[in-house]
């Protein structure tokens, strides 16, 4: 058995206007995260986390924020590709355990409808999948509600 272990890390500033795409759903906010995708911080944090650990690059790499076909994209589709790859390269995912860091919304109540929403799309058992949220103690751009970030972990496997 050979285990690898990933580490992916995103962050967006924050918009009002956009909607709040996390973990695969929207979550309800008058603001939400600016970029070229749909801005799914979480989702860019773990594909970067399963690119990683089978060093296979970053999201950039393979979804440059510069090409069009990839302009308001849902980042569930880019998972999904990620876990392909993953596949490809005879590689089971083991366990994700990530970090949301924002002020607000809050996403406590969003946080078992992200991991059903992930577990569908990686294919993985719902309690392979944790996600945890806190704060930036309203310290820097976190702090001041001008941006959100994420922290991810995986744990792969090759077959």
């Amino acid at each position: 058995m050979k285990f690898r272990i990933g580490y992916g890390f995103d962050v967006h500033a924050l918009q009002e206007g956009r909607p709040f795409i996390l973990g695969g759903i929207e979550i309800p906010s008058s603001f939400g995260p600016l970029g070229h995708s749909d801005a799914d911080v979480l989702i860019h944090a773990i594909c970067d986390a399963l690119l990683g650990a089978a060093a296979l690059g970053d999201i950039g790499k393979h979804f440059p924020d510069n090409s069009s076909e990839f302009k308001n994209i849902d980042s569930k589709i880019l998972l999904q590709r990620v876990v392909s790859l993953l596949k490809e390269k005879k590689y089971t995912i083991g366990n994700i355990d990530a970090t949301v860091i924002l002020e607000k919304p809050k996403i406590a109540p969003h946080i078992e409808a992200m991991r059903v929403a992930l577990s569908v799309v990686i294919g993985i058992p719902v309690e392979d999948i944790s996600i945890k949220a806190t704060t930036n103690e309203k310290m820097g751009f976190i702090g001041r509600q001008e941006g959100v970030s994420a922290h991810a972990v995986a744990l792969i496997e090759k077959i």
